[in-house]
């Protein structure tokens, strides 16, 4: 080689190295993370706040693979790994993982392929720092603030809602049990806190025991402690005398079980109790997220305890039916998590609204507020919520269908609501016919008294003024 091409060289590397040093520079400077790794999962850029943010060393993370240093859990993979395999970006996903050390981090990415000429040549991550934040939310107790005190502060439009607040505040002007009926997510148990912070009760304890969550037997012993010990056991009953005992998801009592509390709500005595022993006062309050008659025929549910807990009975509607409601309720949320995470968003784009309109909402407003904090999570200093703001997950689900919906102006109605209409029509008609006898309108409809006065309770059918 000639001298000048060797001069020439020894400058190109020299210009290389330098603006090399003029790029590491610029990284460490950066306020986000960067970590880039090659083809084969190598890290070969890992700037200065990447380094803040994972708690590591450059040397722990630089040419080594990203697998022998950072854990992943069994459902999370690793988004720069993601990338490289599929050559597709991943924008705005949070990712939990854990540092060589066993720290946990939470970060929100950005995750980019690194193509040349068709050839994906590595994958480069820009992430922002949440764990600080995350941290926050899991070690400071926001229920109490989350407890609504007031019928009035309940988020709706609906007028069939309306009705539920009033048949609510009716029955804090009583002691007689409580059914509470809806899905999942309807929030049954804050309807039923305040119902006890309105009586005159309130004063007293608020106990609440999920009926599925424990095995029968512990369950058993937990409400009614020992019959041997003669009820002298510190038992859920015994912790709510004078208050409220919620009991959630009451048909999956044991049978046993339910006959026992039967024979508590009738006597005010548990069965080993004696004669001269003081009453137990008790309000109770159950909830259940199916239909009770439905129960009652599949034997999860005794006829005579139902008869017994339903002499007051809520019937919570799904979000999917007072979609009215989700603006109202979204304003709300984003009040509650801007003054939560410190940020100013003040609203939601076009997109994400119709996307958030047009879903089906299985888990109801539990949810929505969940969608809503996860959007929080990922939003930095944006002011407006956008569909990639939505969590991952949310926005994969359903996707094809919701679009086509929104696509279509609205045309289709979710088959509940639709089934749901129909019945209230049916039965309208049906008694209507039978000039609103109950005996008669049951019979014709092949279902039995107790059944059609359920239904009609729950679409809240009345008879018309000109038929009084």
């Amino acid at each position: 080689m000639k001298l000048k091409e060797v001069n020439e060289a020894l400058e190109a590397k020299k210009n290389k190295e330098a603006l090399l040093l003029v790029y590491q520079h610029i990284l460490s400077k950066l306020s986000t993370g960067i970590h880039a790794i090659d083809e084969t999962g190598k890290t070969i850029i890992y700037n200065q706040k990447m380094v803040d943010i994972e708690g590591m060393n450059i040397e722990d993370v630089l040419d080594k693979n990203l697998l022998d240093v950072f854990q992943f859990g069994e459902e999370e993979d690793s988004t720069l790994l993601k990338v490289l395999k599929t050559g597709e970006p991943i924008l705005n996903v949070k990712q939990t993982y854990f540092n060589n050390k066993g720290q946990e981090i939470n970060t929100v990415n950005n995750s980019f392929p690194i193509i040349e000429n068709g050839i994906t040549m590595g994958a480069v991550e820009i992430a922002r720092d949440i764990t600080k934040l995350e941290k926050l939310i899991k070690t400071t107790d926001y229920r109490k603030e989350d407890h609504i005190s007031s019928f009035e502060q309940f988020i709706h439009n609906s007028p069939y809602f309306e009705d539920v607040i009033e048949t609510c505040e009716r029955t804090t002007q009583n002691t007689t049990p409580v059914l509470i009926i809806g899905e999942n997510g309807t929030y049954k148990e804050l309807f039923a806190r305040i119902i006890h912070h309105h009586s005159n009760r309130s004063g007293h304890p608020f106990i609440s025991q999920n009926c599925s969550a424990l095995p029968q037997s512990i369950i058993e012993k937990l409400l009614f402690g020992n019959e041997e010990s003669g009820g002298s056991d510190a038992t859920l009953i015994a912790e709510a005398d004078g208050g409220t005992l919620l009991l959630e998801d009451i048909h999956y009592l044991s049978a046993p079980l339910q006959m026992k509390l039967l024979h508590l709500i009738q006597e005010k005595k548990l069965a080993q109790q004696k004669e001269n022993d003081a009453p137990i006062n008790i309000r109770f309050i159950a909830t259940m997220d199916e239909d009770p008659i439905d129960a009652i025929a599949a034997g999860k549910l005794r006829k005579d305890l139902y008869y017994k807990l339903s002499a007051e009975s809520l019937f919570i509607p799904a979000l999917r039916t007072r979609k009215t409601d989700i603006p109202k309720l979204i304003s709300f949320y984003l009040h509650k998590y801007n003054a939560r995470f410190g940020l100013s968003v003040k609203g939601v784009s076009k997109k994400a609204m119709d996307y958030l309109k047009e879903y089906h909402w299985p888990g109801n407003e539990r949810e929505l507020e969940h969608v809503i904090k996860g959007a929080f999570e990922l939003i930095d200093q944006d002011e407006l919520i956008t569909f990639d703001h939505l969590p991952l997950q949310f926005r994969q689900k359903n996707a094809a269908e919701n679009e086509f919906l929104i696509q279509r102006n609205k045309d289709i109605k979710p088959l509940d609501e639709y089934i749901q209409e129909a019945e209230t029509y049916y039965i309208q008609k049906a008694m209507l016919f039978h000039d609103y006898n109950i005996t008669k309108t049951a019979k014709a409809l092949g279902m039995s008294r107790q059944n059609l006065q359920y239904r009609i309770r729950k679409y809240d059918i009345e008879r018309p003024d000109f038929l009084n």
